[in-house]
């Protein structure tokens, strides 16, 4: 700034020196009536000569040093400003690399998490392959073992025919043989199907959250309630908890629902879930999943990867065979044999004030 004030003075002080002179050389040349005419006709051209110089740029003017430091504080100012750009294209692809690098790493971890419960779950099914394969084997040698023999006809005829009888009666031997061993493995194995315990993974358990609670219209020990469980509509539950908690109360509380019954009347209100409480011989309240857990959360058991099903069918009372060994403990965490109800990485589901009581 102080070298533009410097060259905007010097500038100034050389226009005043122009103008004095060209008054100078006007004065002289028009009240010199003593020149004669090629001293005039000089005197005019330098007047010219001098007023066309005037009219170069102001810029013309300032000393060969004053620009030279013009340039190179401009030369750094220019490289200044492409330094600071580059910094700058450099943080933000920094950044990019940082956020893509925390996708990848969390992609890896899922994929992890994945991984190992498909393996879990194809060493449970060839676990059960291997013991279904050596149940159906033991069944077929003692169904074996107590066939009679089978009676061989008289010989009657001659050695041809008795041939050809043989060894037809041979064949039609064979193939009752396969039949009955193939129907005797098919039934042995519906068999042990049918004598399998269901476990608790084939069960739908998901956190909800309750967000209106209204009495049923025809009977007064129901609740009529409202739940969010991270679907595009809440879905409607009956409950049993009248004599046992005012509605207030439960507005707004989590909760923990059996998702994948078949959805049915109770008293006129379809109800489309059941909700999961924990239960003694004087009271009945809700189990309460972690307070982290959002509307549509999983509710998984360690030791049981198994995916659950669609529906449960109610003629394999599935949720009643199941319910004897669900409970809570002592320190009040609902279990299935011994294994916690857990939200995955946000903890366990328990009973508020319940502890050694059951589930219903």
């Amino acid at each position: 700034m102080i070298l533009h004030m410097c060259t905007c003075a010097s500038t100034f002080h050389i226009r005043n020196a122009d103008r004095l002179k060209q008054t100078h050389t006007h004065t002289h040349t028009h009240f010199s009536p003593f020149l004669s005419a090629p001293d005039r006709r000089r005197n005019t051209e330098r007047t010219r000569t001098q007023q066309m110089s005037d009219n170069r740029p102001h810029g013309s003017r300032s000393d060969p040093p004053d620009q030279d430091q013009m340039m190179e504080y401009f030369t750094q100012q220019v490289l200044y400003l492409k330094e600071k750009a580059m910094l700058q294209t450099s943080v933000r692809e920094e950044k990019k690399l940082l956020v893509e690098n925390a996708k990848l790493k969390k992609d890896i971890d899922d994929l992890k998490k994945l991984l190992h419960e498909t393996q879990k779950r194809k060493a449970v099914k060839l676990h059960q392959e291997r013991v279904l394969t050596a149940t159906i084997a033991t069944k077929t040698a003692l169904l074996g073992e107590t066939t009679p023999p089978s009676q061989t006809a008289p010989s009657t005829r001659s050695e041809t025919s008795t041939t050809h009888a043989r060894h037809d009666g041979r064949r039609r031997r064979d193939r009752r043989g396969l039949d009955a061993a193939h129907l005797n493995s098919s039934e042995s194995a519906c068999a042990l199907i049918r004598e399998q315990k269901p476990d608790v993974s084939r069960l739908d358990l998901r956190v909800g959250r309750i967000l209106d609670v209204r009495k049923h219209p025809d009977s007064a020990s129901l609740y009529v309630q409202e739940v969010e469980l991270g679907e595009p509509a809440p879905r409607t539950v009956v409950s049993g908890l009248t004599n046992h908690m005012p509605p207030e109360q439960l507005v707004g509380c989590l909760v923990v629902l059996l998702c994948n019954v078949r959805p049915m009347k109770v008293r006129g209100v379809q109800s489309q879930a059941r909700l999961l409480c924990a239960v003694n011989q004087e009271i009945m309240e809700p189990l309460t999943p972690p307070t982290t857990a959002q509307p549509g959360d999983k509710v998984t058991f360690e030791n049981y990867p198994g995916e659950p099903e669609k529906e449960l069918n109610p003629k394999q009372r599935i949720w009643e065979r199941l319910q004897p060994d669900l409970c809570i403990d002592l320190k009040g965490v609902a279990t299935y044999k011994g294994v916690a109800f857990q939200v995955r990485g946000k903890g366990l589901c328990r009973a508020p004030s319940i502890s050694n009581g059951g589930i219903k």
